[in-house]
């Protein structure tokens, strides 16, 4: 097993306001996405990342986003398995209180 870090979606939200260099993933279904995002994501739904992955910077660190923190944590082992430097934002954006954009 790989680890990886772990953050609170408030210290996420401070690091965008600190303009620290991160990338954000979101792998939540599109109807979900849709729904309300992180206006700075990528979304790639977990299902897509096995074939997707390589649109990913390998060398930033990515904040990997899901609806309460599940489907991120095993994005973040895939992720983590394959070199890449990833946080898994603990309770998803059902914590989120920072701006959100709807739509694609």
């Amino acid at each position: 097993m790989h680890t990886f870090r772990t953050q609170l979606p408030d210290e996420v939200e401070q690091r965008l306001k600190n303009n620290e260099s991160f990338d954000i993933l979101d792998v939540r279904e599109i109807d979900e996405w849709v729904s309300g995002h992180i206006p700075v994501a990528k979304h790639i739904p977990l299902g897509e990342l096995p074939e997707r992955y390589n649109e990913l910077d390998r060398s930033k660190e990515i904040v990997i986003v899901c609806h309460s923190g599940g489907r991120s944590a095993l994005a973040c082992e895939f992720l983590a398995q394959a070199g890449f430097n990833v946080v898994n934002m603990l309770g998803g954006m059902s914590c989120w209180r920072g701006e959100v954009e709807f739509g694609e």
